[in-house]
């Protein structure tokens, strides 16, 4: 078996060719779309993502305001960028890009994020919706892995999905979106981490592995269920080399595998620039 790829840069574009309609008829209402930026220090597979998200923004018509604090800011000038973010109408959506500095208290300044302004889906607020089932701006990287599986026509209803990572961006936010009783969704769902003994006990019950550990090579062949779905969502970096949490030899094993670039990664940015759009809707066209 050689398992069919998740090609997220395929999933992406349709999600961007929708966009474009959408921020036409913003446009028409004579409000450009508009996502901020704020980076701190140099790190730089950080630095690299955020000029991504920015080149997106440009290729879609999307305004973009960049704000590049250096490493020694302090939390009282992460808080000013914030307040402003918060005031200014050509910003519909922004986000703090993770990780901070170790002096500076990310979930410190993400409290003062306006929770219709997150364009991450991670403000607190935006959690507890996510919980109750409630529309609100969605966690990016979980939300493009359930589009990612949804568009291959990966079942989901019904179906035993593991997730390896408890993280914030992707582990915990996945589980509550995948159980919520909606389409593409309705799974019974299992979360480890690597606190696990025997991880493998779990994914081979599993009809879709999220790798999201940030471990490289953690899942191996012999750790997945032949005829599953596999979803690498969790990366590393060796110097400028981006290392994969699922073992290439996966891809024998599996039906559905996402690729170690060019799966995931492309998702979370096209989630970025929907949530960026829905947050200009809502406030020009009220839904």
């Amino acid at each position: 078996m050689t398992a069919q790829l998740l090609d997220g840069e395929a999933v992406a574009a349709t999600i961007k060719a929708d966009l474009r309609h959408r921020i036409a008829a913003l446009e028409a209402r004579g409000h450009t779309p508009g996502l901020g930026t704020l980076l701190v220090g140099d790190d730089g597979p950080s630095a690299n993502y955020v000029a991504m998200k920015h080149r997106d923004c440009e290729d879609l018509g999307i305004g973009s305001v960049s704000v590049h604090l250096p490493a020694d800011a302090t939390q009282a000038d992460v808080a000013a960028v914030v307040a402003d973010f918060n005031a200014r109408d050509d910003v519909d959506a922004y986000l703090m890009q993770y990780p901070f500095p170790a002096h500076l208290d990310y979930e410190a300044a993400l409290l003062d994020v306006d929770p219709a302004k997150d364009a991450d889906g991670l403000h607190p607020v935006n959690l507890g919706r996510l919980v109750q089932g409630v529309d609100a701006p969605l966690p990016c990287t979980p939300a493009g892995i359930q589009r990612l599986l949804e568009h291959h026509g990966v079942p989901i209803a019904g179906r035993h999905v593991v997730i390896v990572g408890r993280g914030l961006t992707i582990g915990r936010p996945l589980a509550n979106l995948l159980t919520l009783k909606r389409p593409a969704a309705n799974a019974a769902v299992t979360v480890v981490h690597t606190g696990v003994a025997d991880i493998g006990a779990f994914t081979r019950q599993a009809d879709i592995v999220v790798a999201a550990a940030g471990s490289p090579g953690l899942i191996t062949a012999d750790m997945v269920k032949p005829g599953a779905a596999v979803v690498a969502a969790g990366v590393s970096f060796e110097g400028r080399k981006l290392l994969s949490d699922v073992a290439d030899e996966v891809a024998e094993v599996a039906a559905w595998l996402s690729p170690r670039i060019g799966g995931v990664g492309p998702m979370t940015r096209a989630m970025l620039l929907d949530n960026t759009v829905a947050a200009a809707e809502l406030r020009v066209l009220g839904f």
